[in-house]
């Protein structure tokens, strides 16, 4: 069987299993548990008792944990609801996890055919799966339990939620990045939104599987890579830019020093040599934050061989550009934006942020100098992600920035019985004037890859 066949059966097989149980569990009716009631009022009883110890930093994960299973139980003997002891058990077992966990949310997190969890409201919460948003049986019982979770996940990274900070960006201890919002800024409720953060780092063989790329151009971008290349990878919101950026990672030579810079730690490099950094918020008192273009100016002074930015968003784009033009090529970063054209556009917009008062035509030319590569990834209607287009920024021709398209997905292939796209990435038969500064640097391409994927020399990869 075929990667790409194991990998999908795989994955279907523990979707469909996931989506029965949901549905197995919907179709009970959430009002018909009678111990629903007593757990609301048995945890507002425990939360009152515990107070503020519950986010106390000094004690240890096991000390929290015996302390609430103590009061827990001080809790229920108050209680003269007549219990069986297995009743008695699972009130204990359930009001522990929505207190020391992440109540009615956790078994999602611990399910890996979810990609993203979005809590809408107390009894609105939905799961993503292959793409395709579910809404889920799950609730939680009241707007307070769903403040009191958010409250202790950003807890745990030493960040706070009030109403003069209603928003915030967190992640958990595995890294999945959350969001949250709270009134007045949202106006129902409390809102919660967590992109799951992938245990084992996807590979470019889970990749080629997916069909987000072909073994061709997963050949072509290592040598680009290997050949240190600029490469900016762009995209809209979860369309994978951060998974094919690791990928891409992946292929720099151990032997060289790799500085990362984000907003929330994803990237799992597995080089020797590389640090990590990450930016800081500002703290209680509104003082303390270190942002991405801080990192970025810093990264400079430690002898960095290549520079890994997360995603560019603001003014760091023309300290990022200014690095990749004195000495550090083979840099990497992401951008959010619909075609590699408009990630020009975006790149320039982001530049003039940072305040300083340049001419357009230099930041153009900043951009076509530093840019070798843009590779653009769409979300399809399917739920796929894909690479669409893998362009060349050649230059300036004028006052644009020209870019010529190497590969782009042929939409002409139709879609299967499923609705999946049966198109793939194709060549355009144009021969890309990069190929010489790469072959210079000793890394060849085959003769028939522009025009008839034979491949890339394979000694690329030695």
């Amino acid at each position: 069987m075929r990667l790409s066949d194991r990998l999908e059966h795989r994955q279907s097989s523990a979707i469909r299993a996931s989506m029965s149980k949901d549905r197995k569990r919907t179709s009970t009716d959430r009002n018909s548990d009678p111990l629903a009631t007593l757990k609301a009022r048995v945890q507002a009883a425990l939360f009152a008792r515990l107070g503020t110890r519950l986010y106390d930093s000094s004690l240890t994960e096991d000390k929290l944990l015996a302390f609430v299973q103590q009061e827990l139980a001080a809790v229920v003997a108050q209680e003269e609801a007549p219990l069986s002891r297995e009743e008695r058990q699972t009130l204990v077992r359930d009001v522990s996890n929505d207190v020391m966990g992440y109540g009615p949310i956790a078994e999602f997190l611990d399910d890996d055919t979810v990609s993203e969890i979005m809590v809408n409201s107390l009894d609105a919460i939905y799961v993503e799966r292959e793409g395709q948003l579910h809404q889920t049986y799950a609730r939680f019982l009241s707007e307070d339990h769903l403040r009191r979770i958010i409250e202790r996940i950003v807890a745990q990274v030493g960040r706070r939620i009030d109403e003069s900070a209603p928003m915030v960006d967190a992640r958990l201890p595995d890294g999945s990045r959350v969001n949250a919002v709270i009134p007045p800024l949202a106006v129902d409720g409390p809102a919660l939104t967590i992109r799951k953060f992938a245990r084992d780092a996807f590979q470019v063989d889970d990749l080629i599987g997916f069909g987000t790329l072909t073994a061709e151009v997963a050949d072509l971008l290592r040598a680009c890579v290997v050949g240190r290349l600029n490469i900016l990878v762009s995209g809209g919101t979860g369309t994978g830019k951060t998974t094919l950026l690791n990928v891409l990672s992946s292929y720099v030579p151990n032997g060289q020093r790799i500085v990362t810079i984000e907003d929330a730690v994803e990237l799992q490099l597995r080089q020797d040599h590389v640090v990590r950094l990450e930016s800081r918020p500002t703290n209680i008192e509104g003082k303390g934050e270190v942002s991405i273009r801080d990192l970025v100016r810093n990264s400079l002074r430690m002898r960095p061989d290549r520079i890994i930015v997360g995603e560019v968003r603001s003014g760091e784009t023309l300290d990022m550009l200014q690095a990749m033009n004195t000495g550090h090529e083979g840099s990497l970063s992401t951008v959010h934006a619909n075609t590699p054209r408009d990630a020009i556009t975006r790149m320039e917009t982001m530049v003039l942020m940072a305040g300083m008062e340049l001419p357009i035509r230099a930041v153009r030319e900043q951009i076509a100098a530093a840019i070798d590569l843009i590779v653009h990834l769409n979300r399809m209607r399917d739920g796929t992600r894909r690479v669409t287009t893998i362009a060349e920024v050649q230059g300036m021709q004028g006052e644009v920035v020209t870019l010529q398209d190497i590969f782009t997905f042929d939409y002409d292939a139709g879609v299967d019985e499923h609705g999946r796209y049966l198109g793939r990435l194709r060549p355009t038969g144009l021969r890309p004037g990069f190929a010489e500064r790469l072959s210079r640097s000793g890394v060849e391409l085959g003769p028939l890859m522009f025009g008839g994927l034979a491949g890339i020399d394979r000694a690329t990869r030695r």
